[in-house]
């Protein structure tokens, strides 16, 4: 009897990948392996969920992929030590989730000798992009195959279909769709369409629950959480959901996010981020006192490179492990508690508590009485800084403002 071929399905549990889990296994014979790469984003209960699904459609096997620790130890504390956000507004969610999702598959495709491998991207967007790149560079010579892309499917094609195998689902077309995952959650559809509108109120997932302020601490060790409200976490997976639980109650980190594709087309997305909204606001003030000029001006400088490179589907640029580096040594002394004051809606910056704090030096007080320098030291720095401006305009004084 011939051999079955394997085919690894990057498996979410939505309709795509649930329409592919079926049709590979029964209109191809493939002997098909479900997996299901976690990065954070799924509970147990969808977890548990997904497995009965994947059964259901015909896998033979169907496996639960967790990649959440790497996914934190690879990508996400490197963007907290970035400061990372994407046109300066989104944290790259879907992007750096979608990285790491990739390249668990991949290794699970290689470990099992899979003869291809299937995902439910689109023709459309970034994710068929970051899939594909990853399983070309990670498991050469595995076919790829990617049926709503490849055979231009449309929603309710792939609900007939599955009806129509019996197999029924609530797939419906609904207004907005979402991606939910660890470091914040996408909203596409609806009102996004549109360029001129925005999204309302009942287009979020959390909502604003709590009235009034409220004090939000979070402490880092050399540039990685600590503690929230003084509770310290090892796991910082879990101190980043603690600080999502605390300001999605006010309905912190809204916002809309407009930026270039990698395929060329403008995309439009809306998201809600509590957490990473926070905690890089947090960060980022505390690198304003503990680390010099030099310092913040060039590690933005590579940490914009860093999340442009991260959207891109650019991970596994040798240039990327060279930037992680620099990032991680900038943050030797980033210590201290960062103050928060959280509202319905926003937050700001309070203050810090640090013992690497440069604010607190005995050469003097910003605006108040010098103390490292006399006031001719000071005459004389001016009129030193001042030579360049002063040779340039003695010689064209017909441009002078």
């Amino acid at each position: 009897m011939e051999q079955k071929k394997k085919v690894v399905v990057a498996f979410s549990g939505g309709l795509d990948t649930s329409y592919t889990v079926m049709y590979l296994a029964k209109e191809k014979g493939y002997e098909v392996y479900a997996a299901c790469a976690n990065t954070g984003g799924f509970s147990e209960e969808q977890l548990k969920l997904n497995e009965e699904n994947a059964y259901k459609l015909g896998a033979k096997q169907y496996v639960t992929l967790d990649v959440t620790q790497e996914y934190y130890e690879k990508s996400l504390k490197y963007m907290i030590f970035g400061n990372v956000l994407r046109n300066g507004t989104y944290p790259i969610s879907v992007s750096s989730e979608r990285i790491f999702q990739a390249l668990a598959i991949a290794r699970y495709a290689n470990e099992i000798g899979a003869d291809a491998i299937a995902h439910g991207s689109t023709g459309a967007g970034n994710d068929q992009i970051r899939f594909d790149m990853t399983f070309l560079v990670l498991a050469p010579g595995v076919e790829i195959i990617t049926l709503t892309r490849d055979n231009a499917l449309s929603r309710q094609d792939e609900i007939d279909y599955l009806n129509k195998n019996g197999f029924s689902a609530d797939f419906t077309k609904l207004k907005y769709s979402y991606n939910v995952g660890l470091w914040g959650t996408s909203i596409c559809g609806g009102e996004i369409l549109d360029s001129s509108k925005g999204l309302p109120e009942s287009a979020y997932l959390k909502h604003a629950e709590k009235e009034g302020t409220e004090e939000l601490r979070i402490e880092f060790k050399q540039g990685e959480i600590h503690a929230v409200n003084g509770e310290v976490f090892e796991d910082k997976i879990a101190a980043i959901q603690k600080v999502e639980e605390i300001g999605a109650a006010y309905g912190i980190g809204r916002d809309m996010h407009v930026g270039d594709t990698i395929i060329g087309i403008k995309g439009r997305v809306g998201f809600e981020a509590a957490a990473p909204m926070l905690i890089i606001g947090a960060h980022r003030f505390l690198e304003k006192y503990t680390l010099s000029k030099w310092q913040q001006y060039w590690k933005d400088q590579v940490a914009n490179w860093y999340g442009m490179f991260l959207h891109e589907s650019q991970y596994l640029e040798p240039v990327m492990r060279d930037i992680e580096a620099m990032l991680q040594e900038s943050q030797r002394n980033v210590n201290g508690t960062a103050i928060l004051e959280l509202r319905p809606l926003s937050f700001s910056t309070v203050g810090v508590e640090s013992e690497d704090d440069l604010v607190k030096t005995k050469f003097g007080e910003y605006g108040e009485v010098q103390k490292g320098w006399t006031a001719e030291d000071a005459k004389g720095f001016i009129k030193v800084t001042s030579t360049p401006l002063r040779v340039y305009y003695t010689n064209h004084k017909d441009e002078q403002i």
